[in-house]
């Protein structure tokens, strides 16, 4: 059953990126946007939650179209993780317990699609068919 399924693999990859871009896409609308509304959002700033908002933003519709993948999933992938030990990793040692799963996890996704790319429903893949 599972290698019938692992002929999926490359579309597979492409939807983890697009749900993944768009989760982290939410995170930006809720900062910048204030959208959807989430209690305990920090608004717009010149401090490290101020400007994780648009960063956010940027990144996520990037991810989501699949326009240049590996360079903006490295750099969202750093993002993630300074965004773990200034805002999370103070408040304790476990992820669990300091409310920074999620980001760790948005950190290694990030690591994994920067070596991966972005498989074959995306702007890279268009571009790179276009491209010969």
């Amino acid at each position: 059953m599972f290698n019938s399924i692992s002929k999926y693999q490359p579309q597979l990859l492409s939807v983890l990126r697009i749900v993944a871009g768009l989760l982290f896409l939410c995170h930006g609308t809720a900062k910048v946007l204030g959208f959807p509304a989430v209690e305990g959002v920090p608004g717009p700033g010149l401090s490290l939650a101020g400007l994780s908002g648009p960063l956010e933003l940027v990144f996520g519709a990037l991810l989501v179209l699949g326009l240049f993948t590996r360079p903006v999933a490295f750099l969202a992938a750093g993002f993630s993780a300074v965004g773990y030990w200034f805002v999370h990793a103070g408040q304790g040692p476990f992820p669990i317990a300091n409310g920074g799963e999620t980001i760790v996890l948005y950190c290694f996704v990030w690591l994994y699609f920067a070596a991966a790319g972005a498989g074959p429903w995306s702007v890279d893949a268009a571009m790179a068919k276009k491209a010969g």
